[in-house]
């Protein structure tokens, strides 16, 4: 049975905001799996690309890049196993300074994961139109704003 506009209009959006949230965030990393990646080291790869370091180009210690990350870490993300693991593969160096690198094979990792995206966006977007998508993202980033927080945050 579908809801009649009245009935949405009166459910609760820290529900839905959670809902969708759990429910998009587990079918991106079910997809980052195969790919021998969690979201939070493919982010970690993402920061450490050469166009995106520091702003003095010297890496990013890992307290840096959890600062740059905390606005979409979960709980239970553990960025000092993350990098561990890319360490142990190679896919990052560590410098004497404790400065993090993206090596040439983590480049390669990271290029292929960046290739499944557009599959991800799509099936997420199924049947969303662009002018639907940005409503909602206006919506949500209002009522950030209407409690206190910032809306702005990426």
């Amino acid at each position: 049975m579908e809801n009649t506009d009245a009935e949405l209009a009166a459910q609760p959006i820290g529900y839905w905001s959670g809902a969708a949230h759990r429910a998009i965030i587990a079918y991106i990393r079910g997809q980052l799996a195969p790919l021998g990646l969690s979201q939070p080291q493919y982010w970690l790869l993402r920061h450490l690309c050469a166009n995106d370091l520091s702003p003095d180009g010297r890496g990013l210690t890992l307290t840096e890049l959890t600062d740059r990350m905390r606005a979409y870490l979960d709980d239970g993300d553990d960025l000092e196993s993350d990098a561990a693991d890319l360490l142990g593969r190679g896919w990052i160096t560590r410098d004497a300074d404790h400065r993090l690198w993206i090596t040439e094979a983590g480049e390669k990792g990271h290029a292929r994961v960046k290739e499944h995206a557009p599959t991800v966006r799509t099936r997420i977007h199924d049947d969303i139109d662009d002018a639907n998508y940005v409503t909602t993202l206006k919506v949500l980033r209002r009522m950030i704003k209407n409690v206190g927080g910032d809306p702005d945050a990426s």
